[in-house]
């Protein structure tokens, strides 16, 4: 998300960054361009023209212009009003009311309220410690009411079953009436979405608000369709009291206009942004650390709270107590590595959250890909358990055998080997005396800076 825009916005204040002197007329020229930046990555006209008005009007101010470093001191002022633009704080959902509490989702067909859903559920049980029931109102799409029972089993939450022959209202009716009786703590509900905004869905939705009052009515939202977001959020806006947006799909969207148009627009905060397509793929949206990420300063916050979140504790402690005890680092162990990685979402989802990324040419992004670890982790699956815990013993046969059973070459299995051998190496020396040190210090020159999977360096 907001790789275009990162790039351009880069490229614009790079030059300032060292500027001893800012005029007026430097000052004109950087923010044109910005402007530009800020267009092309599809933010609506009306919020482009009051940012850059704010951000104007501060820079040609004292803080700047009588800064030390006023190139530094006019990045802040950008950073602090890309932070303004969105909302200025992380909004929280509001659950503060007697059980149970009622979230409705609303929105467009297409955008993903089903599978947003489901994340939600997901978010709320394992970061809330809330009980969760999901029920489906759409009785219109073909296996909507299927495809959201599907998900509520795969995120272990509660499900209220429901028939394309019933009515919507009496549908969300039963399932609050079922949630308090069964003492669960929220009730998420998945509305009908059509292809454009039209008067039936609008009555529908608003009588299904009516009969259950929710505490949080949240519009979800394709952010690829940039602007085009913003203005149905409003138009929905004017249908229902909404409390605030979930963004779908900012995976897949390089522009991020949508992020930077919504609240200014609607006057509703984004709450969640939905970043792949996995169910934990749900974070909380904050501005101030979006804001860093498009001008390349990074999200190391998030990035620490979700290794946080999927580290195994238990899987952790025992890899510690094994390498005290003398017993070494093993296939096994290095598979376990490679899931907690791809629990994080792998190296490509956490690009976004390191500082300096935006200043990779293309051909850099082209090395960093989870492929690599992807191929590792059916390398070693390939593997009985003795070859895991006995790398060595894998020769010329069994090598073959893996390979074609991992469906890679014999290359491949070799340099897994390789890779795997300086770990071991790394991770003995880093468990005796002089620790990680000493281990980080008999590698160097061994990985060129910069190595990537594949690379003959370590996979990540």
């Amino acid at each position: 998300m907001f790789g275009n825009l990162t790039e351009r916005l880069n490229q614009t204040l790079r030059n300032l960054r060292g500027s001893g002197r800012l005029t007026e007329q430097n000052i004109s020229d950087t923010l044109r361009e910005v402007r530009m930046a800020l267009l092309e990555a599809d933010v609506a006209l009306p919020v482009v023209k009051q940012f850059i008005d704010r951000v104007r009007q501060r820079a040609i101010g004292q803080d700047v212009l009588q800064s030390l470093t006023p190139g530094q001191a006019l990045i802040k002022v950008v950073h602090d009003e890309l932070i303004a633009v969105m909302g200025g704080e992380n909004s929280r959902l509001n659950l503060t009311t007697r059980p149970p509490a009622v979230v409705l989702l609303a929105g467009l067909q297409g955008a993903g309220k089903t599978t947003t859903a489901a994340k939600l559920a997901r978010y709320l049980q394992e970061r809330e410690k809330k009980r969760v029931l999901l029920v489906s109102a759409d009785i219109y799409r073909p296996a909507a009411i299927d495809q959201l029972q599907t998900l509520a089993t795969e995120v272990a939450a509660g499900f209220f079953p429901s028939h394309p022959d019933q009515q919507p209202v009496a549908i969300v009716e039963g399932a609050l009436d079922h949630a308090r009786k069964q003492f669960f703590d929220v009730v998420i509900v998945d509305t009908a979405g059509r292809l454009h905004i039209d008067s039936e869905m609008m009555s529908e939705i608003r009588q299904i608000h009516a009969a259950v009052e929710p505490i949080e009515t949240l519009f979800v939202v394709d952010s690829m369709t940039g602007q085009d977001a913003a203005r149905t959020a409003a138009a929905f806006g004017e249908a229902l009291p909404l409390t605030g947006v979930i963004l779908t799909k900012t995976d897949g969207d390089a522009r991020g206009g949508a992020a930077l148009s919504v609240r200014q627009v609607t006057g509703q905060p984004i709450k969640f942004i939905g970043v792949g397509e996995k169910s934990a793929a749900l974070d909380p949206f904050h501005p101030d650390r979006i804001a860093s990420r498009i001008l390349d300063m990074g999200d190391v916050v998030s990035l620490v709270e979700q290794a946080q979140q999927q580290f195994d504790q238990e899987k952790g402690e025992q890899l510690a107590r094994k390498l005290k005890s003398g017993k070494g680092f093993d296939l096994e162990d290095f598979r376990d590595q490679l899931a907690q990685l791809n629990k994080m979402g792998g190296i490509t989802s956490m690009l976004d959250k390191l500082p300096g990324i935006g200043g990779l040419n293309a051909a850099q992004r082209a090395q960093i890909d989870d492929k690599p670890l992807r191929q590792m982790g059916a390398i070693i699956n390939s593997m009985t358990p003795a070859e895991r815990r006995r790398p060595d013993m894998i020769r010329g046969s069994r090598k073959r055998r893996i390979a074609n059973g991992s469906g890679t070459q014999v290359q491949d299995v070799n340099r897994l080997l390789k890779q795997f051998t300086q770990m071991q190496k790394m991770m003995k020396k880093a468990s005796g005396k002089g620790g990680m040190a000493k281990a980080m210090r008999s590698l160097r020159g061994q990985l060129p800076p910069g190595s990537m999977p594949g690379g003959g360096g370590f996979p990540f």
